[in-house]
């Protein structure tokens, strides 16, 4: 396949719209056209973001409290039996006894260390020791952090994490606005596995109607076409989209956009 000799230019920084009331005017939200598709962003920046390895999601997007733990760890959610959705439960009884039933079924156990408590969920801290002959693990001792989630909050009951369409579980959390429905989206795509190499959040923005609130995260996919060849780059859209009145959400997979690319030397080329 030959190349062109299009030399992209650096990524501009992608910046996450966020709605919501003005509370000291009492102006209500603004709402639109949940239907209307935004602007794609151009083909040079898209390509800067999914090779640039310093980059993964635009600024604003949601950071995990855990995001600056100093060594390395494991975190997860507390799933149901099937393995098919996360449990919720506003009972720290109830939430404990089930990570301790997740904690002995796994293959690395740890000793219990403390918890955390927010608005969202459960956090429970373990210490895990690994076998020092496994050669991918720098820290044979490091912590492991389990949650479940407050059904307050987040409930996901019903929800099939293997498929991309379809039912994504209901917020409980008032008020219902751009914020929460940004927050929620934002903060499960860290829990969402991608079998690709490079995975980028493009842009994270919302928009809202009468019915729904909206939250749309563009993403940006590489599919390896191996040493010499060239990738396949998927731009996705991933929209979750929230009843008003019940907090019930569903989740939308749209491909809007495909092309091949690769790196040469250093910097991202069209391929035609």
């Amino acid at each position: 396949m030959r190349i062109s000799a299009l030399i992209l230019a650096p990524a501009l920084a992608a910046i996450a719209a966020c709605g919501g009331s003005d509370s000291s005017t009492g102006t209500p939200e603004k709402t639109a056209d949940v239907t209307a598709t935004p602007a794609l962003p151009i083909v040079s920046d898209v390509l800067a973001m999914i090779y640039d390895p310093n980059y993964t999601v635009p600024d604003g997007f949601f950071v995990d409290d855990r995001a600056t733990t100093p060594v390395s760890f494991t975190m997860h959610h507390v799933l149901d039996n099937s393995g098919t959705f996360e449990r919720c439960s506003d009972d720290f009884s109830e939430a404990l006894a089930w990570e301790e039933a997740d904690n002995a079924s796994r293959a690395v156990q740890g000793r219990f260390v403390g918890t955390v408590e927010n608005d969202r969920y459960f956090e429970f801290a373990r210490e895990l020791s690994y076998d020092a002959s496994i050669g991918n693990i720098g820290d044979i001792v490091s912590p492991g952090f389990a949650r479940v989630f407050k059904c307050s909050n987040t409930e996901r009951n019903g929800v099939d994490r293997n498929v991309h369409d379809g039912y994504a579980g209901r917020i409980n959390t008032r008020p219902l606005n751009d914020e929460t429905v940004r927050v929620f989206t934002e903060y499960l795509w860290q829990f969402t596995f991608f079998p690709t190499a490079r995975k980028k959040v493009l842009e994270s923005t919302g928009t809202s109607s009468a019915q729904a609130i909206s939250r749309r995260l563009l993403l940006g996919f590489a599919l390896s076409g191996g040493a010499n060849g060239c990738d396949r780059i998927e731009v996705v859209e991933w929209t979750f989209e929230s009843d008003r009145q019940s907090g019930e959400t569903t989740k939308s997979w749209r491909v809007v956009d495909e092309y091949s690319a690769r790196l040469q030397n250093g910097a991202p080329v069209l391929c035609d």
